[in-house]
């Protein structure tokens, strides 16, 4: 089995910013509302004929001149999203393309707001078993399009945001970054958190009545999912502790999804971590999806939030649902 090391990471959010007092103008809502119950303040959203597939490349390109890697050497490209630009293709193969790589294994991952942590242990699979030397791993999301931007639908839209993160890790013959990964998932609350449409139970995938029931938005039961997280969160961090042997009290960070400040909270004040231990940009970009731990990462490390040799914990959970987290030695 080789080791793994991430040796250069990339963000990238669109231009456009919409604050909360925005919001408040096409919505029943207010900055007071959003802030309390979320602690977001802005997002990005793509501007019309913006796509996911230029948010990754642009955050994938970072990742890889701070790598200081050529595209040629990368051999597998994995993407974390639930909004392809299509419906079929999957975005990584458009990556691929756009990116000008080789006739390579291109993989998306499917697991919503836990999908770079999935990515991540994925990557991390293939390289140890010899199956990988160098991969590309890009979560990205456009979320915006996608929401009811009415009265009905406040509580989701003013949630989410459009961006892109992105990691390069490689096979390394000194120790290995990655050191272990706990995925796991509960499919019987899978409707607690969806988008039910388009679906292939329906013929032609939608209907003007699935429409008017706003079916094809996103829908959350947000009391059983806020409850359900923090003791996800909570069991996976300290799942990959104890596989690692590692006392949290050795951990310099904890990079936790993007979902909402106060599930952020819940879990710092259930692990006694200092607000220095914990990352936290939501107020910046609200919740996007895959995109948000490694734009998050990618953010903490250019803060000098991480030195080498640093024990940090990426965690998720999401729809599904599904939950998870990596061990990482920066």
């Amino acid at each position: 089995m080789r080791n793994v090391a991430i040796i250069g990471t990339g963000f990238h959010v669109p231009e456009r910013v919409v604050t909360n007092d925005d919001l408040a103008k096409m919505m029943d809502t207010s900055d007071d509302w959003i802030r309390e119950r979320s602690g977001i303040r802005e997002r990005h959203w793509i501007a019309p004929g913006q796509t996911g597939r230029e948010l990754a490349a642009a955050a994938a390109r970072m990742a890889l001149d701070d790598a200081g890697v050529e595209p040629d050497n990368i051999d597998m490209v994995i993407c974390a999203t639930v909004s392809s630009d299509c419906a079929f293709p999957g975005n990584g193969v458009l990556l691929q393309q756009d990116l000008g790589l080789g006739l390579i294994a291109a993989l998306d991952v499917r697991t919503q707001c836990t999908g770079f942590v999935y990515s991540v242990a994925t990557a991390s699979a293939f390289i140890k078993s010899g199956q990988a030397d160098t991969v590309l791993v890009v979560g990205t999301e456009v979320q915006s399009t996608a929401l009811d931007l009415s009265d009905e639908g406040r509580d989701m839209a003013v949630l989410f945001g459009d961006g892109a993160g992105a990691v390069v890790i490689q096979a390394t013959d000194g120790e290995s970054d990655v050191l272990n990964s706990a995925l796991h998932s509960q499919g019987e609350y899978c409707d607690a958190l969806w988008c039910e449409m388009p679906s292939c139970n329906i013929t032609g995938r939608i209907d003007a009545e699935v429409m008017a029931q706003k079916r094809h938005h996103p829908h959350m039961n947000g009391r059983l999912v806020f409850k359900h997280a923090v003791r996800r969160f909570s069991e996976a961090i300290n799942e990959v502790l104890t596989a690692g042997g590692v006392a949290k009290e050795d951990l310099t960070l904890v990079i936790p999804h993007q979902a909402n400040l106060r599930i952020t909270e819940a879990v710092a004040k259930r692990f006694e971590l200092a607000p220095e231990q914990v990352f936290s940009n939501i107020h910046k970009y609200g919740n996007t999806t895959a995109a948000s731990i490694p734009i998050a990462l990618a953010e903490a490390v250019r803060e000098g939030r991480l030195k080498r040799g640093d024990l940090m914990v990426l965690v998720a959970f999401g729809s599904g649902f599904t939950w998870g987290a990596n061990l990482i030695r920066w």
